[in-house]
């Protein structure tokens, strides 16, 4: 065999060895894809049909006895497909309007989960009575499904006609502030130190594999730290914003100190060498040129951090955010509760009417963690320089 044959077969190996890698990097996408089509797809079939709610268009009237027994105010073959909620509060929605006494109107409401369940097509504990009569409403157009405005705008309930995320929404956001408040600031400095003005010597060493180190660690790990240190030690107040922003700050720490750390990296040193030849002081170069050319990386690892706060929640757990707490923080002292925990707490309910709360919830979620990648991309592309 001649020597140009013999390189051929090589040739052939080597391209055919790379057409074989370059396959399995493709199945390995197609793979990848799959999981996330199908996990997104389950999620939407499952949640979509949270967005809407049953409502019963019944006779409600209002009597002295309805003080006593706020049942009295329904037709006795509605009252048990009506939600305990609006039960519960007819007295005092009659003790807020005195007008209302001694009347009677007829007005949509919210209707029992198992009501709605049976009108989504979905497995309910209705009795077949009950079920007729369900469907006679709804050949009479007294029951339909509306748009579900209480997920968004009612706090949490062990009702889950009723139920809705926006306390674990405000809840959400004051630990944001709380937990950006703490680590942008503290990150970038330390940043900028260890860059700067630190010496490579061994204390400097030492600090920065404990930083790359800390990045890695579970973040069960902080919520201990966090009980330990601001609960128990600062006496900050458990469950409330305050508390889990501090811990989420700690645990973000890392994450942008190291993404400071390489754009600060990433800027050439010929613009602070030019700097320093006009005469710009060190605190200039870093005002003036480090930090406006590091931005776009800086903010970057700030958002993709701040977006993997927002989805924690072993930490959370650990410093008592998962208790139940339907109404919004109106302080960072008080206690309160955040989506991911509120979703954990639903996928534990027994209540089948739950999985579709817990699905939007889930949805909501990761729409606002797509929306901050989102943003961090296109701060990246835009503010991107080449040099």
């Amino acid at each position: 065999m001649s020597v140009k044959n013999i390189h051929s077969k090589i040739n052939r190996k080597r391209y055919l060895k790379e057409k074989v890698f370059k396959i399995y990097g493709i199945i390995a996408l197609m793979i990848s894809f799959l999981f996330l089509l199908t996990f997104f797809g389950n999620m939407i079939g499952k949640g979509y049909s949270a967005l809407r709610q049953a409502k019963i268009y019944t006779t409600i009237t209002i009597t002295p006895e309805v003080l006593e027994d706020p049942a009295y105010a329904f037709p006795e073959e509605d009252y048990y497909f009506v939600s305990r909620d609006e039960i519960r509060r007819l007295p005092l929605m009659i003790q807020d309007s005195k007008g209302m006494m001694n009347k009677t109107f007829k007005e949509w409401v919210t209707a029992d989960s198992e009501v709605d369940q049976y009108l989504k097509g979905k497995p309910s504990r209705l009795k077949n009575t009950d079920k007729k009569y369900i469907d006679k409403l709804k050949e009479e157009g007294r029951v339909r499904l509306f748009f579900n405005w209480g997920f968004f705008t009612n706090g949490d309930s062990n009702l889950p006609e009723i139920a809705g995320i926006k306390a674990a929404m405000f809840g959400t956001i004051y630990v944001m502030i709380i937990t950006i408040l703490v680590s942008v600031p503290i990150g970038i400095a330390t940043a900028i130190y260890l860059e700067e003005y630190a010496k490579d010597n061994f204390l400097t060493r030492i600090i920065e594999v404990n930083i790359n180190n800390l990045a890695a660690i579970p973040s069960i790990i902080y919520g201990l730290l966090g009980l330990a240190i601001f609960i128990n030690v600062l006496h900050v107040p458990r469950s409330s914003a305050l508390a889990g922003g501090l811990t989420l700050g700690i645990m973000n720490l890392p994450v942008i100190v190291i993404s400071a750390r390489a754009a600060i990296k990433s800027i050439p040193p010929s613009i602070k060498e030019a700097a320093y030849g006009v005469g710009a002081s060190k605190l200039q170069v870093i005002w003036h040129h480090i930090l406006p050319l590091a931005i776009p990386g800086i903010l970057t690892g700030f958002i993709i951090g701040l977006a993997r706060s927002i989805g924690e929640t072993a930490p959370l757990l650990i410093i008592g955010m998962v208790a139940y707490i339907p109404d919004a923080p109106t302080s960072f002292t008080q206690s309160t509760t955040v989506l991911p925990a509120q979703i954990y707490n639903w996928s534990t309910a027994s209540l089948r009417a739950f999985t579709e709360k817990t699905a939007l919830a889930i949805l909501v979620l990761l729409t606002v963690m797509l929306f901050l990648n989102a943003i961090a991309i296109w701060l990246r592309n835009k503010y991107e320089k080449q040099w």
